[in-house]
Order: C-alpha cells, then sequence, then structure tokens
C-alpha cells in the first residue's frame, strides 16, 4: 500500500489537519490536500514551471531537507533498529542519541 493510501485509510492526514500541524511532503503525497504541503510538480502538457512555483519548491526543498537529514542522522544509530519499548519512551531516547551526537560531532569539528 503506498504511503499516501496508508495516511488516509489511517485517518493521519484528518489528524494533522485538525492538530494544525503544516506537513512538507514529496511530490508522491499530490492530492493529500489538508495541512500537507507538497511542491508543483510539472505536467506533461506544461514543459515548464513558472519561476513563482520553482521559487516555492526550492523553498520547500529547503524546509524539508532539515527534516531528512535528522532523519539520516537518527538512522545512522543502529539501536533505534532494535528500539522495542513504549513510544512514549522513545522521545527521551531520540533526544540523548542526538545529545550525545552534536557532543560527538563537535569533538571532531576543531
Amino acid at each position: 500500500m503506498h504511503d499516501l493510501t496508508a495516511a488516509r485509510t489511517h485517518g493521519i492526514n484528518d489528524a494533522l489537519t485538525s492538530a494544525d500541524v503544516m506537513t512538507f511532503a514529496d511530490k508522491g503525497y499530490q492530492g493529500a490536500h489538508g495541512s500537507v504541503r507538497t511542491p508543483f510538480k510539472r505536467h506533461r502538457f506544461r514543459p515548464k514551471l513558472s519561476r513563482r512555483q520553482t521559487a516555492v519548491n526550492r523553498t520547500h526543498a529547503k524546509i524539508r531537507a532539515r527534516g531528512e537529514r535528522a532523519i539520516a542522522t537518527l538512522k545512522t544509530w543502529k539501536i533505534l533498529t532494535k528500539l522495542r519499548c513504549c513510544p512514549r519512551r522513545t522521545t527521551p531516547i531520540v533526544q540523548a542519541i542526538l545529545v550525545l551526537h552534536h557532543v560527538e560531532a563537535n569533538r571532531y569539528a576543531g
């Protein structure tokens, strides 16, 4: 099942919209509506995006890049793949991992 279909089936889109959470997604989520924001997609009959659309896509990509980098950083910590605890305990564990990561990164930054 595609991510968008799963989000609709489980009511994630509606929950994000009712909680007024702005969500930035990739082009695969076109048509999600609500509070989900997707970049403009070039269509077959529209060869180029306008300057405004290109600027919006660039800003959208900059916002998403932070989240993508954060997820990539967390994936390097193998303990998260074996995490089998209550979701409420996950946040403090992730926070501790990020503190350790920043301490380690600053140690080698010079």
